[in-house]
């Protein structure tokens, strides 16, 4: 593929290993498959990037969930007994992500998104890029956005402050 050292790039910039670029690169080929309408010439070179850096963030997705679904031992013999929350501890949950999420949802527009995209699990200057925002307007946004967000759920009795920490 002519994209796969541009892919290695872009997943030796996301941490992942040397072994995940065949990874990476098959989810390329998959994406571009699908946005193809007369062959590769025809995806300009910002997709392929944005695709890339998608497809890369999808794996460690994918992984994070992968290992807390199932843990094995050093022998690979038997899989490690898991605790499942009870209906109660699921409940809780759900309403404290549904709570988080209103809390998020009030917060000025371009804050809003910024932090959803923080909670998603996208790094500050992914954001950026995505939005096309400088850096420093990204991380005042951001900060500014999750300062607001703590204070919303303080409010709320969600979290602690520092001196009950302390």
């Amino acid at each position: 593929m002519r994209f796969a050292r541009f892919a290695g790039r872009i997943a030796h910039d996301r941490g992942l290993h040397q072994e995940d670029v065949d990874e990476l690169l098959q989810e390329l080929r998959v994406r571009f498959w699908r946005a193809r309408k007369d062959g590769l010439r025809d995806l300009s070179a910002g997709y392929v990037r944005r695709a890339a850096i998608s497809a890369a963030l999808d794996i460690i997705r994918r992984r994070r969930v992968d290992r807390n679904v199932s843990i094995e031992d050093q022998d690979g013999a038997r899989p490690l007994p898991t605790l499942a929350a009870g209906p109660a501890e699921l409940l809780d949950q759900s309403e404290l992500a549904q709570r988080v999420a209103r809390a998020v949802d009030g917060l000025a527009p371009p804050r809003r998104a910024a932090v959803r995209m923080y909670l998603d699990g996208y790094r500050r200057e992914e954001i950026a890029e995505l939005l096309h925002w400088s850096d420093a307007k990204t991380r005042n946004l951001l900060y500014r956005g999750l300062a607001d967000l703590r204070a919303v759920l303080l409010a709320q009795g969600i979290g602690s402050t520092r001196e009950n920490v302390q």
